[in-house]
């Protein structure tokens, strides 16, 4: 089975984390993935496969020279609950002409809106039907690692340590390394196989965290409502407008950080608002997460303590200070982008990946891309040469990574 196979059979399963849930796997339906991916691991000869009882998958391919290191690779099963997962219908659009690609009638994959499709003319695309996330983040990199392995299990005579493999819950909802395993994972160190375009090669990512905003109002009847009546939907509003436009993903780019308001909800009596805050810098990130509570405390001040409770979280941090003392890994892979043709790109991750968490937990662990475009909604696709050519990047760094040193 190739790459795409193995990629086009992954989407089938509705894997959607959730916000706000406490317990991991945030969904049960993730274990669908799990336990069908331990069995193929199983059937292709991987070592040492297990699955938790949180979902996480984990297994080994035996290292086939001794004393050398072990490397990792890591992916995630659930898909982001910004979109739609379930009934997810892939389409390969054959040798793409580089005009829009119509999605269903009332939708199209447009290169004017899209700049980044004009680079795949020629190619074949992976679209999906217009209703759904495609899932390429991050399906297509569990599909890139299990070839990879399956790859590697037929090419014993290939000099190499202990290859790990796991596969992750949640990552899309900030979840993903809390009950990672990292000893019984066993890498030395790991790549996260997570990013986009054909490429791609990151060791840098935002700060995050999230917040939780809860107005309470008082409701009144309107037609006696003056100076008594407290709407709580016009407080949260009002939170909202201390904090800067211009901060705010649609405005920003690189390394600029942002506030994002995921969710809004309420009426007259409680009103409730979900945000990310994100940015590289630790004191911009620590500036925004104070910029918050100046303005929960102003709101409260004006209108009563207690009307608006703020709760705030880190979720993880920027992995670069982790990752430049093994810059090896870096220079790996971009040798090995190098040699098969493609163009290393290291870019600040406008994100993050388990791999940030991971090396605050001692597994130093940059993020590889998958070849995948417009994560998290309708407008998502991968080339299918682009999943193809990661595969052989992954295989190459582990060939670079264990070829005996010269000299």
């Amino acid at each position: 089975m190739n790459t795409t196979e193995r990629f086009l059979k992954y989407v089938t399963f509705d894997t959607r984390s959730e916000q706000e849930v406490e317990q991991i796997p945030s969904t049960k339906k993730q274990f669908e993935l799990a336990n069908a991916l331990a069995d193929e691991m199983r059937q292709m000869g991987i070592s040492g496969v297990r699955v938790d009882e949180h979902a996480y998958v984990y297994g080994f391919l035996p290292e086939t020279a001794p004393g050398l290191p072990s490397l990792g690779f890591i992916a995630h099963m659930d898909t982001s609950p910004d979109a739609e997962g379930a009934n997810v219908k892939p389409r390969i659009v054959n040798n793409y002409d580089g005009k829009d690609i119509q999605l269903n009638q009332t939708t199209a994959l447009s290169p004017e809106r899209f700049p980044a499709l004009s680079r795949y003319v020629g190619q074949d695309i992976i679209v999906t039907d217009g209703n759904t996330l495609l899932g390429a983040d991050d399906k297509a990199g569990m599909a890139e690692i299990m070839t990879m392995a399956e790859y590697l299990l037929k090419h014993p005579e290939l000099r190499r340590g202990k290859i790990c493999i796991a596969f992750t819950p949640d990552e899309e909802v900030g979840r993903g390394a809390d009950l990672f395993d990292v000893k019984g994972f066993g890498a030395d160190f790991a790549y996260t196989v997570d990013g986009g375009g054909l490429g791609e090669l990151e060791y840098e990512n935002f700060n995050a965290a999230g917040a939780r905003v809860t107005v309470y109002g008082r409701g009144i009847h309107p037609g006696s409502a003056k100076n008594k009546m407290l709407n709580a939907m016009h407080v949260a509003m009002e939170f909202d407008a201390m904090l800067p436009p211009w901060e705010r993903p649609e405005h920003t780019e690189g390394y600029e950080g942002f506030f994002h308001l995921t969710q809004m909800a309420g009426d007259v009596e409680k009103a409730a608002l979900g945000y990310i805050i994100r940015d590289h810098d630790m004191a911009l990130f620590t500036q925004k997460k104070a910029l918050m509570e100046e303005a929960a405390s102003y709101i409260n001040k004006k209108y009563g303590e207690g009307t608006l409770k703020l709760e705030l979280r880190d979720s993880y941090f920027n992995m670069k200070e982790k990752i430049l003392p093994h810059m090896h890994l870096i220079d790996t892979a971009s040798a090995s982008m190098l040699s098969l043709g493609v163009t290393p790109e290291i870019v600040p991750v406008r994100g993050g990946t388990d791999g940030a968490r991971l090396s605050y937990m001692g597994l130093p662990c940059p993020n590889l891309c998958t070849g995948g475009h417009n994560y998290h909604g309708k407008f998502e696709f991968v080339p299918v040469q682009s999943l193809e050519r990661t595969t052989e990047i992954l295989v190459k760094i582990v060939e670079m990574t264990f070829a005996p040193k010269q000299g």
